[in-house]
């Protein structure tokens, strides 16, 4: 098939399992808000719904960047890397918070003295975002 005749998600080096990292990224601070996963249907998605949809390992399913918590990543641009197997999107992320923990990030821990520290305030409690 010729480069020209695939399709974007053609064009995107899945991995043994058909899935590619995504690294989640502010569209105005730069900051890496997250890392997750994508499958085919996945992108596809993203793209249609101009916001992030992930592949969510654990669970086996799809799921839609704050469903549960109201953190929804509104896709502003979607970028592939050189080698074709890391998307970059660029988002905003609407409630300022993209990680489970309740932090404005899932980077929030620097090594120090051989040890991790939470350097990142938690900005809301997951026990209020997360209903059971």
């Amino acid at each position: 098939m010729e480069q020209s005749a695939k399709t974007y998600i053609d064009q995107v080096a899945w991995n043994d399992q058909g899935l590619v990292p995504v690294v989640a990224q502010d569209q105005i601070t730069q900051a890496v808000l997250m890392v997750a996963w994508m499958n085919r249907e996945a992108l596809n998605l993203t793209v249609t719904e101009n916001r992030a949809v992930y592949w969510s390992r654990s669970r086996q399913k799809l799921w839609r960047k704050g469903e549960e918590s109201g953190h929804v990543q509104q896709v502003s641009e979607i970028r592939l890397d050189c080698d074709n197997d890391v998307i970059l999107l660029q988002v905003e992320q609407l409630g300022g918070i993209a990680c489970h923990t309740g932090r404005a990030s899932c980077f929030f821990s620097i090594l120090k003295d051989n040890q991790w520290h939470a350097v990142d305030a938690v900005l809301k409690d997951p026990d209020t975002i997360y209903q059971k």
